[in-house]
Order: structure tokens, then C-alpha cells, then sequence
């Protein structure tokens, strides 16, 4: 089969929920794809199979996880939201390489560098605590030299603002200055619904 078609094979497979469960293990082998736009298209597909059935890509995350330190800027972005969407479902799977996922908090491209926020708030959903170490790192990103970095720091706030609030209670002053002034408005409106988050929370 030719690149073109096992593309456009996997995009009409990732539509096909009901398929995921037996298809698991024929995406992972893509994984080991010469093609980097296949296996990124499989990371990305592999990982939302593993928020559904996580039990099933247990054997391919140590494979997902080697992709961290992949040459390729797009397949340590998929790696890192394949690990994000596995490790909500269930962190125990991703957690031999959790810290490992924060080394890409500096890295050169900024989509990895968002797709980091990403992969956290996804895992914070269901596992906020584990968060505390971090959260100056998830501050230095609120000032990210690439805006669209930026504009989703603010929303690991929103998470764990809902289901760990002290977490982020040090942080509620700085979100107010950048709600208030902010230059750019999706970090203004990001930055208020974090702060809406937390004030909630706290009126439970």
C-alpha cells in the first residue's frame, strides 16, 4: 500500500471508534513506519485508542515514549499527546516517562513546547496532585516567547484550578495582571477562565 492510501486509511480509521479495540496492535506496528508522517499519524491514533482502551496499547508505550527524543519536531509532538491522552486514562502506564515528558518544556518548537501543556492538562484531569513539582515550570510557559504557547498555559491552570486549587492558588495574582492586560485576547480570556476555575472550586 502506498504512503497516500495508509494515510488516508488511518484518517477513516480514527473516525471508526467502534474498530479501535481490534485494530490496536496493527497501528502500533506503524509506529515502526519509514514514513514519518505515517507513524506521527499513528502516535496520534494510538493515543486516542489509549484513552479509550488503555489496557490494550500497554505494550506500545515504551515504543511512544522513545519518540521523545526523536530528531523530528512533529513526532515529539504526537509522542507527547499520545502520552497525554493515555496517561488520563490511566497514569500508572505513563509514568516511567512522566518526567521524562517535562525535559520538552524548553525545547526549540514551540508546538512541542504547547503540546507539553497539552499532554498535562489531559493527565491532570484525573491525576492533578502529581502537578505540585511543576508548577513553575507551567509559570514560565504563561510567558512563552510564541504566543501560541501562551495562549494554552493558562489552561493547565483552568484544570488543576478545578480539582487542586491550592495548586494553583500561588499563581491567581499573576493570572489576574495578565487577565487584565494581557496583549493578546485569547490569553486575557484564557487566563479569566482559569481564574473563573479556581473561584468556583473554592465556593464548592
Amino acid at each position: 500500500m502506498e504512503d497516500k492510501d495508509l494515510y488516508a486509511q488511518l484518517g477513516a480509521l480514527t473516525k471508526q471508534k467502534d474498530a479501535w479495540q481490534t485494530h490496536i496492535a496493527y497501528v502500533g506496528t506503524l509506529l515502526e513506519h519509514h514514513s514519518t508522517k505515517i507513524a506521527a499519524k499513528a502516535l496520534w491514533l494510538i493515543g486516542e485508542m489509549g484513552l479509550c482502551y488503555p489496557a490494550d496499547v500497554a505494550p506500545f508505550v515504551c515504543r511512544i515514549a522513545s519518540f521523545l527524543d526523536a530528531t523530528d519536531d512533529l513526532l515529539r509532538e504526537r509522542a507527547l499527546n499520545a502520552l497525554g491522552r493515555i496517561g488520563r486514562a490511566q497514569f500508572a502506564l505513563v509514568e516511567p516517562y512522566w518526567k521524562k515528558m517535562f525535559s520538552l518544556a524548553a525545547d526549540h518548537n514551540p508546538q512541542v513546547r504547547l503540546s507539553l501543556i497539552w499532554a498535562s492538562e489531559n493527565i491532570a484531569t484525573n491525576t492533578p496532585e502529581i502537578y505540585q513539582p511543576y508548577m513553575p515550570l507551567f509559570a514560565e510557559l504563561l510567558h512563552d516567547k510564541e504566543d501560541k504557547v501562551r495562549m494554552e498555559a493558562p489552561e493547565i491552570f483552568r484544570v488543576l484550578g478545578k480539582r487542586a486549587p491550592h495548586l494553583v492558588a500561588p499563581y491567581i495574582e499573576q493570572l489576574q495582571t495578565m487577565a487584565a492586560n494581557d496583549e493578546h485576547p485569547v490569553v486575557r480570556i484564557h487566563s479569566a477562565g482559569a481564574i473563573r476555575a479556581f473561584n468556583q472550586s473554592l465556593n464548592k
